[in-house]
């Protein structure tokens, strides 16, 4: 993996990871794109860079983190079942899953119309949760059950838990916020058991790249997350649920052909 490639990866995470359209599936298939081969260290990249959009949330949110403890107790709640569950599979992803750009469009197209059907519904509802204090431990929980979903390359994490959010009765940008720091605690966790259990070898040649990728993600993600905050604030995720599925078929037809 050059410097070039980790670049463009850490573009693509810093701008996918907050947003509804799977940032593992962007991940996998631009990798697929510029030919990197899907070995365990670029398996292992392709996480351990997320930590840098993580920190891009630690560093908008540090007041909220410091200040409201309320909030803690909803993120740990949703956080159990989430690590749970990723505990349990994670073998099984990382070498059934992971990097196989057929399982992501499929995710990525079933999950469109998925997102679609639930925007519609939503609709008519008024949400009854419009703060990140309000939010309940039964919510919580269900949003972290609904999160854990998203071990399958291309459902998206922020998808899951945003949607799940909506479903339980959370504001749409409270949800939005509530996706953003519930990616601190499931991210960081998922990094960490990724580098214990592969322990990947990373000479002088690849740990640049890593270094490079994790500083784009942050500063990408930072752009991101402040935008992404004022377009929930007026529209629907419908546009995402097109984007979804438009890429899905661009893609098929790519692996297929």
């Amino acid at each position: 993996m050059t410097s070039f490639h980790a670049i463009i990866l850490g573009v693509v995470e810093g701008i996918t990871e907050f947003l509804p359209i799977s940032s593992t599936g962007h991940m996998i298939l631009v990798g697929t794109l510029l030919n990197i081969p899907q070995t365990e260290f670029a398996k292992t990249f392709e996480i351990v860079i997320q930590l840098g959009a993580i920190m891009a949330v630690v560093f908008l949110y540090v007041k909220t983190l410091l200040t409201k403890r309320v909030v803690w107790r909803s993120l740990i709640a949703a956080f159990i079942p989430t690590s749970i569950i990723g505990f349990i599979a994670y073998k099984a992803v990382k070498q059934f899953l992971l990097g196989n750009p057929m399982v992501t469009v499929i995710a990525l197209g079933f999950g469109g119309v998925a997102f679609y059907l639930i925007e519609y519904f939503l609709k008519e509802h008024t949400p009854k949760t419009t703060t990140l204090e309000e939010i309940s431990i039964p919510q919580a929980i269900l949003i972290g059950v609904g999160q854990s979903i998203s071990i399958i390359p291309g459902v998206s994490r922020a998808a899951a838990s945003i949607f799940t959010a909506m479903l339980t009765g959370l504001s749409r940008q409270t949800a939005v916020e509530f996706s953003f720091l519930l990616a601190i605690p499931t991210m960081v966790a998922a990094s960490a058991l990724d580098i214990i259990k592969s322990k990947p070898f990373i000479d002088g040649t690849l740990f640049l790249p890593v270094i490079i990728g994790t500083v784009v993600a942050f500063m990408t993600a930072v752009i991101t997350v402040k935008l992404f905050l004022k377009y929930v604030q007026n529209h629907t995720f419908l546009p995402f649920a097109i984007y979804r599925i438009l890429l899905a078929l661009v893609f098929w037809y790519f692996l297929l052909r």
